[in-house]
């Protein structure tokens, strides 16, 4: 196995090696740009590191469709970024207000497809059920965030539409991160299906922890401006939950504050922080995180595991939950 440390600078070299100066500049330079300005490369990451559970040897054959989860996943954020309108992506403008839409559209576009031609490198005997496990995974994330579109124009949503919405959106592709690098690894189909289940909670916790540094991070640490969730009125768990909880007065402060027209970002982010603080709702999601930690720790329960191979992952869920960005 190797250390989280060699892990995370396998995956960085990777990166390094794929070519993105091409023409036109203009299609390819926002592509470039996205991945120069770093991030948590937590599914490539996982890839690697299920793999190596199971086998050290770490050739193309491996990086490459462990990368192709990372430029996936970039292609997801350029156009979420688009629709979202947001600003800022990892402390930098984003592609669509550092070019236009219509470019960061089309340099989404060509990610999504460079990560199937990365995908294809994949150990030939695996080739066919790594493909069938992405594709599918592939469908699910644009799934879940229609869901997330539908659910602005909803006034309350269930803490069960969060998790499903949340759950398609982020925690599948964490969870096929987890099982394509299980499945080239050569784990038995039952240890790969119970790594799926423990990446898939993990996913869970880790965009609730999400939730909770974009209203309570610093802009400077977390990478993106704070508030900007409360400033769309996006359902998050921490919107959500308030909704749920909040009565009498609360409900009233709630519902204005979701209902102003152009108000100020420091008064609304502040005010609305206020109430998440009053309303337990803080405190709540941080112990939502740990219910949901241990479940996926006991999701590996079903695996043929090493105490060695559990504790690699338990220390990686660890790193991605008690972080502050």
């Amino acid at each position: 196995m190797f250390t989280i440390g060699e892990i995370d600078s396998i995956v960085e070299k990777g990166l390094r090696t794929l070519d993105w100066k091409q023409e036109p500049g203009e299609l390819y330079e926002p592509i470039e740009y996205l991945i120069s300005i770093g991030g948590k490369r937590l599914r490539p990451r996982m890839a690697v590191l299920c793999h190596s559970l199971f086998n050290d040897k770490i050739d193309n054959s491996i990086l490459y469709p462990a990368l192709a989860l990372e430029i996936f996943h970039g292609f997801t954020l350029i156009h979420d970024d688009i629709m979202d309108g947001a600003s800022l992506r990892r402390s930098q403008p984003t592609v669509h207000k550092k070019w236009n839409n219509n470019i960061a559209i089309l340099s989404g576009d060509v990610m999504c497809i460079k990560s199937y031609q990365l995908l294809t490198h994949a150990p030939e005997a695996k080739l066919r059920e790594v493909m069938n496990i992405f594709t599918d995974t592939a469908a699910k994330v644009c799934e879940g965030q229609q869901f997330d579109m539908n659910y602005e124009s909803l006034p309350v949503i269930t803490t069960e539409e969060y998790l499903r919405m949340i759950g398609l959106k982020t925690a599948v592709l964490i969870a096929c991160s987890a099982k394509i690098g299980a499945v080239t690894g050569g784990a038995t189909p039952a240890t790969a299906d119970a790594i799926y289940n423990y990446a898939y909670k993990l996913g869970l916790a880790f965009q609730i922890k999400d939730d909770l540094l974009d209203s309570f991070g610093e802009t400077e640490v977390f990478g993106k401006a704070i508030g900007g969730d409360i400033m769309s009125n996006k359902k998050t768990w921490l919107l959500v939950e308030s909704l749920r909880r909040a009565t009498g007065e609360d409900m009233k402060a709630l519902q204005d504050l979701l209902a102003a027209s152009n108000p100020e970002p420091e008064v609304k982010i502040a005010a609305m922080r206020a109430l998440y603080e009053k309303l337990g709702v803080k405190e709540a999601a941080d112990r939502a995180i740990c219910i949901l930690h241990n479940e996926a720790e006991k999701a590996l329960d079903s695996a043929s595991l090493r105490d060695d191979q559990r504790s690699q992952l338990s220390d990686f869920a660890k790193s991605l939950l008690n972080r502050e960005k």
